[in-house]
């Protein structure tokens, strides 16, 4: 749902045109005013077609797309995404941006060192280490019930007996295997077998496990690939953006989904997400003009390069004229001041 905002005079013939603001193409000052590339871009392009024009906001991009469907509105110049979906379904301007899905991770002013040292002794690190030692003690333990009456001498009574339990399953499960202690009761060499065959188990998922655990503020980092994307836990993307579509068409889950990428942005930055997807222009404007700068940063990575473009219905009559004049502007110097106003590279 839209709300109308007059931006020049009524006339009959006014265009009305969809927007929901997706910084750095549309940006709602504290007043009520608009600017950035669309509306900047809409400007050069309106003054040549000298026909009035009001702005229909949207919360989203869904809603400005159900209006073009419906026909409330007469285009939209919101860099929308060019699909064959959509140019079978409505008629699509001259790409006047090329974007990409960025990938945006937590920076951190500690070093390498540190940072080992601190998840060293998180609670996560910690929980393994006393789950671990948990299974350790069950298994020693219960061999020594079994071993102390008929193995006195490895498996002594009392207190050090529990110790010589423990160092047991410990030798047993690094297969060190000293050989100093070993049970002589069948019931003792039963659990025996199944604690090797446990402990293989038991070695290989804590082994992956605490790996994760310890690297888990380095691992964002080494994103080259898509293969590495889906290595990392805990990926936010904001609802109904390109992003959250390309997880889904690449068999991946959102760990979070939000409303805006400036609160996704907020929630990258208290950690609690590891990696924010979004569109990488969006992400480097939003990063540089929210004190984001120092604890969050944009990696060199990014995905699918997307063509943005104005929408209009079928057959709309004015399409050719704003095309023609959407190309014009682009191809001349304002457009390229436009980009460097508010930070963006030429596509």
């Amino acid at each position: 749902m839209g709300f109308i905002t007059p931006i020049q005079g009524q006339a009959k013939d006014t265009l009305l045109i969809g927007i929901h603001e997706s910084p750095p193409f549309v940006i709602r000052d504290l007043d009520g005013n608009y600017r950035g590339l669309s509306i900047d871009l809409w400007k050069g392009v309106s003054e040549e077609l000298k026909r009035p024009y009001r702005f229909v906001e949207f919360s989203d991009e869904i809603g400005i797309i159900r209006a073009l469907d419906y026909g409330d509105i007469d285009f939209s110049i919101n860099p929308l995404i060019n699909t064959p979906q959509r140019m079978r379904k409505f008629q699509v301007s001259q790409p006047f941006y090329i974007s990409n899905i960025g990938v945006a991770i937590t920076t951190s002013s500690q070093s390498q060192f540190q940072i080992f040292i601190n998840n060293f002794f998180s609670g996560a690190f910690l929980n393994i280490v006393f789950l671990l030692m948990a299974i350790l003690l069950f298994f020693g333990t219960l061999l020594w019930l079994l071993e102390r009456k008929y193995n006195k001498y490895q498996f002594r009574p009392g207190f050090m007996g529990l110790l010589d339990g423990l160092w047991w399953a410990a030798v047993t499960m690094t297969t060190v295997g000293y050989g100093d202690k070993a049970p002589k009761t069948n019931a003792g060499k039963s659990i025996a077998i199944i604690w090797m065959f446990t402990a293989v188990i038991i070695i290989s998922s804590f082994t992956a496990t605490i790996a994760s655990t310890l690297t888990v503020n380095t691992l964002a980092a080494k994103i080259e690939s898509l293969s590495d994307l889906k290595s990392v836990e805990k990926i936010g993307v904001v609802g109904a953006s390109e992003s959250a579509y390309f997880l889904l068409r690449n068999e991946m889950q959102p760990y979070e989904t939000y409303r805006t990428a400036l609160q996704a942005l907020r929630a990258l930055a208290r950690k609690e997400i590891n990696i924010l997807l979004h569109d990488k222009v969006t992400l480097d404007y939003l990063i540089r003009t929210n004190q984001f700068e120092g604890k969050v940063q944009l990696l060199g990575v990014d995905f699918e390069d997307r063509y943005r473009c104005f929408m209009f219905p079928r057959n709309h009559r004015d399409f050719n004229v704003v095309n023609e004049g959407l190309m014009k502007y682009i191809l001349g110097p304002e457009w390229k001041e436009t980009l460097l106003k508010y930070g963006a590279s030429n596509p």
